[in-house]
């Protein structure tokens, strides 16, 4: 594999960090013509992990003109995800890398060391335009490794410098860590703060989303903005069919994002692209064989649900939030932010471009 010559050479026998006071010795990775490190921590939350640090020649990213995304541009400081969710939909792109869209993808991440020192520089050139950067929409800003590298901080701090509209979306209860960076960057500019919960059933949850805060702390971690006086909304996403989808599993989950004090609530049904399809396939196979059949009846062959399908789940979903009042628990004092610049929707949610004729579906999970 291409990546395997960049691990430390100084590493100790189970790949651990050189140590303070030993230098390591970093091999040349071609695809960022830079230099890089592979390393790997012998600490609880890291073990059986590898994490690439490489030097990006760019951070902010256009997103591809055919996308149904709103918003142009993202930020993405790691590839790679130890959220592990089942379902991921940038599970496709580690095979860009040489890399496996499995196990690879959970547990190989290319950490962006120069993310934030890259986002303040492009931020500053002229030809940028000052559109909205989102965060979070390929694979999560705050998974587990950014305990360790400490990225956005510096990303946030650039882009609340620059002035510049963003949003960000998480499983990761560590946003918590950069609220008053939050609070500081939406009192000059446009900032969307989004959680993604698509269940609260505590059994999905741990066998589907394996590497991931539970539910109720990312629910936690919603009350908790709100209380700031930030406004945040909640993905209810993925909606999976036939396991998350009956009406008793919607009301669920709906009540406690109202119990939140979400500001929002967006509904999305599970998509199966190329290289998640397959993997959450052979989960599905292994956690719930019995529905296969099902779940070649609803895709086929296709990455999406049926229009009706997901009409359906968007219906009721509208009107759970609506009964359990999504949107009116927010304190009096939660900050309301002007509408972000260009076709976005709400204060404070992701902007979503709709597909005429065709229910909303964000590429997000």
């Amino acid at each position: 594999m291409r990546w395997d010559n960049l691990r430390d050479s100084d590493a100790g026998p189970r790949g651990e960090d050189a140590g303070p006071g030993r230098k390591p010795r970093a091999a040349t990775l071609p695809l960022f013509e830079m230099g890089a490190a592979a390393r790997s921590f012998d600490t609880p939350g890291f073990r059986g992990m590898t994490f690439y640090e490489v030097h990006a020649r760019t951070i902010i990213n256009r997103v591809p003109p055919a996308s149904r995304m709103a918003f142009g541009w993202t930020i993405n400081p790691y590839r790679g995800c130890s959220h592990a969710c089942a379902y991921c939909f940038a599970r496709n792109t580690h095979t860009y890398l040489d890399m496996d869209a499995g196990a690879d993808f959970n547990s190989r991440i290319v950490v962006k060391v120069n993310a934030a020192e890259l986002a303040r520089k492009e931020l500053a050139a002229p030809r940028w335009p000052g559109e909205h950067v989102a965060m979070g929409t390929n694979v999560d800003c705050y998974q587990r490794a950014e305990g360790r590298y400490r990225l956005m901080p510096g990303i946030i701090a650039a882009l609340r410098d620059a002035a510049n509209p963003f949003s960000i979306l998480t499983k990761g209860t560590l946003i918590l860590r950069d609220l008053d960076l939050l609070a500081g960057a939406a009192e000059v500019t446009d900032v969307g703060l989004n959680v993604s919960v698509g269940s609260t059933d505590p059994e999905l949850w741990r066998s589907v989303e394996p590497g991931t805060p539970s539910p109720q702390r990312r629910l936690a971690a919603c009350a908790a903005i709100t209380r700031r006086g930030l406004r945040c909304g909640v993905l209810m996403g993925p909606v999976l069919p036939f396991l998350s989808d009956s009406p008793s599993q919607l009301e669920a989950t709906v009540r406690e994002i109202a119990t939140a004090g979400a500001a929002h609530v967006s509904p999305i049904v599970l998509h199966l692209r190329p290289g998640a399809r397959e993997w959450y396939l052979r989960w599905l196979g292994e956690q719930h064989p019995e529905l296969l059949p099902r779940y070649r009846g609803l895709y086929g062959t296709r990455a999406y649900a049926p229009r009706g399908y997901q009409q359906h789940i968007t219906e009721q979903v509208r009107q759970l939030a609506e009964r359990y009042g999504v949107g009116r628990a927010s304190p009096a004092r939660a900050r309301r932010l002007p509408q972000v610049r260009g076709p976005a929707s709400a204060a404070g949610s992701l902007p979503v471009r709709a597909v005429p004729g065709q229910a909303v579906q964000l590429s997000l999970l």
